[in-house]
């Protein structure tokens, strides 16, 4: 289930009844462990084994009670003393083996989880990436599979001998006396009665927090990310009263839960120690009336104590299966998750011509839209040659130049790329032939150097330099400490808006492609660094391909071709002044900007 974001609240999947969810949990686990039979296979030995020698013990020392105390006779008691010793060293050593086995094979079994999370989510667009929301593929990337990580480790360390220990419990209390034996029918299925109904409750409980762990994280992600908004509007209270809502939320389902869990542990121990009385008390009789020897009660209450231990194991493990089935299937989401951007089946790996783009009749449409975000768009561009794209906010123009490096994929028209559909062409190929600077650069944790070279492992640091300089950032990184090696945070939240526009540029110019887009790429940059940066890019790019979109008039007015956008449609193409005299949108936009004197 995924976190509520904007424009995903709709989206939601009905709740899965339990055998479903059991069942995906099933699938899960089968698909994963699939690769370490081998492992398992030891574990089960080892587990086996060690239940053996634990049901074993008992035994043992009921025969040097009866045959060794009692008759007072020494040489038995240290004979068979030895062995207990003998296996019991032998149940630790299996033990032992079985805790390495689990823990290596779960372990395994997170780190192949997190992995396939991982790699369905970086083939996901940008539709896939917003109907799940960022702060629910966190989570489910990690506490989700943390979640059934847990379960197989404790599965692999407890489950496996918990009905081991209570079938040959059972049947070994059988052995040593029948009629007390009939304790245990009452014992075990009250036991499995009081967990059954415990269970049941927990499961919508475990869903409810997982969700609201989504929410916790979503409501944190937005006041970290969003730091510097909350200051400046002084909305620190309130973005307190926001968490401690979630939180609180949070807490209240963690406590229910709580609640339910406390009760399991205090009714099984209660019918533990009713039980244990019941044994000594029928014991007692079953010895004064010479039916039952002191070594086989002693016996039996070892065995009815395994027994109990054993369901309350199996009982410490249903706590942990309803979230286990919860955040199992909310990690199947994610991987039975198809991204709408599919890589090609024969990919073109070698394109003929060079920097020609052309898009014919394209249109957009998000899921479940009423209605599409781009309609029939045309647009040609050509080496040597700048394009641009203007209109009004939520004219599609960010989602044109998306299409392109297949950030979405059109759901009308074609997308061609030196006269190949995009869809058709090698993604590897594809990102070295267009180069995209985001409305919103996006710099990694690192340094200047591993930023820039981000799109070109190999470049030398006179390029780096080099396209610093023509992006305008060579003196402010110059002045850094280090230099090229300059730290910079996560998200480039060490540098300004504007640099890190520059650097985002930069890293683009070091991958020196075919075809670059340029996605309002300037707008937080002052106008003098602004046109000093758009007379540098011309001569750098003079033989490639420039799609420029851009708000402010004076960035695009000297475009080869300006096509303008309204509401998703190509309304008028020319040059500057051909609109101004003929397209009312355009010189709309740019009256808001210039005056007529300015304009002409």
């Amino acid at each position: 289930m995924e976190c509520p974001t904007i424009g995903a609240k709709g989206n939601r999947p009905a709740p899965v009844a339990d055998p479903e969810r059991r069942s995906v949990l099933i699938r899960l686990l089968r698909t994963y462990l699939r690769p370490y039979k081998k492992p398992i296979a030891l574990l089960v030995a080892f587990q086996f084994l060690q239940t053996c020698a634990t049901l074993y013990l008992p035994t043992l020392n009921a025969d040097i009670i009866d045959n060794g105390v009692v008759k007072g006779d020494t040489d038995y008691i240290l004979s068979f003393g030895a062995l207990m010793i003998g296996i019991s060293l032998a149940q630790v050593v299996c033990n032992i083996g079985a805790v390495y086995y689990g823990a290596r094979t779960a372990s395994a079994l997170g780190r192949d989880v997190r992995g396939a999370v991982f790699d369905r989510v970086q083939s996901f667009s940008a539709r896939e990436v917003g109907h799940f929301g960022a702060p629910s593929l966190i989570t489910r990337t990690t506490n989700d599979v943390q979640q059934v990580q847990t379960l197989v480790l404790m599965t692999f360390t407890l489950m496996v001998s918990a009905p081991i220990m209570c079938v040959g419990g059972i049947v070994l209390a059988l052995g040593l006396d029948v009629p007390l034996s009939s304790v245990l029918i009452a014992v075990v299925p009250v036991l499995g009665v009081s967990v059954t109904l415990i269970v049941r409750r927990l499961r919508p409980l475990f869903r409810s927090m997982q969700d609201r762990l989504d929410t916790v994280n979503r409501v944190l992600r937005e006041q970290i990310s969003g730091n510097r908004v909350i200051r400046a509007f002084v909305r620190d209270s309130y973005e307190q009263e926001r968490f401690g809502r979630a939180n609180t939320e949070l807490t209240d389902m963690q406590l229910a839960t709580g609640r339910l869990l406390a009760l399991m542990f205090p009714i099984v121990m209660t019918v533990v120690n009713l039980s244990s009385i019941a044994v000594v008390w029928f014991g007692a009789h079953r010895i004064d009336s010479g039916g039952m020897a002191i070594g086989d009660l002693t016996a039996f209450l070892a065995y009815l104590m395994q027994i109990v231990m054993s369901v309350m194991m199996a009982t410490f493990m249903f706590m942990m299966v309803p979230r286990a089935e919860v955040c199992a299937e909310r990690i199947q989401e994610v991987l039975d998750t198809e991204s709408s951007v599919v890589p090609p089946a024969a990919p073109v790996t070698e394109l003929r011509s060079h920097g020609h783009l052309e898009i014919r009749g394209a249109g957009f449409r998000y899921p479940g839209a009423e209605e599409p975000v781009l309609k029939a768009v045309d647009l040609v561009a050509r080496p040597g040659r700048t394009t641009a794209v203007i209109g009004s906010t939520g004219s599609g123009k960010s989602t044109l130049l998306g299409l392109v490096p297949r950030l979405f994929d059109a759901t009308d028209g074609e997308v061609l790329v030196n006269g190949v559909e995009v869809r058709e062409i090698d993604p590897v190929l594809l990102a070295k032939t267009v180069g995209l600077v985001p409305q919103k650069p996006y710099l990694f944790a690192g340094t200047v150097a591993s930023n820039l070279r981000y799109g070109n492992p190999d470049a030398t640091d006179e390029e780096l330099w080099h396209a610093l300089e023509v992006a305008q950032a060579k003196d402010f990184v110059s002045k850094l400490e280090g230099g090229l090696d300059a730290p910079i945070a996560q998200g480039g939240t060490n540098v300004s808006g504007g640099q890190r526009q520059r650097l985002a540029i930069a890293r683009t110019l070091v991958q020196r492609p075919e075809i670059y887009l340029f996605d309002d790429s300037f707008s937080a940059l002052d106008y003098a660094t602004d046109a000093a940066l758009r007379a540098a890019l011309a001569r750098e790019t003079a033989e490639a391909t420039v799609v420029i979109v851009a708000q402010r008039v004076s960035t695009i007015r000297d475009a080869d071709r300006i096509i303008v956008l309204d509401e998703g449609r190509v309304v008028g193409s020319g040059r500057h002044a051909e609109l101004m005299a003929s397209n009312e949108t355009y010189r709309e936009i740019v009256l808001s900007q210039l005056t007529e004197a300015e304009a002409a």
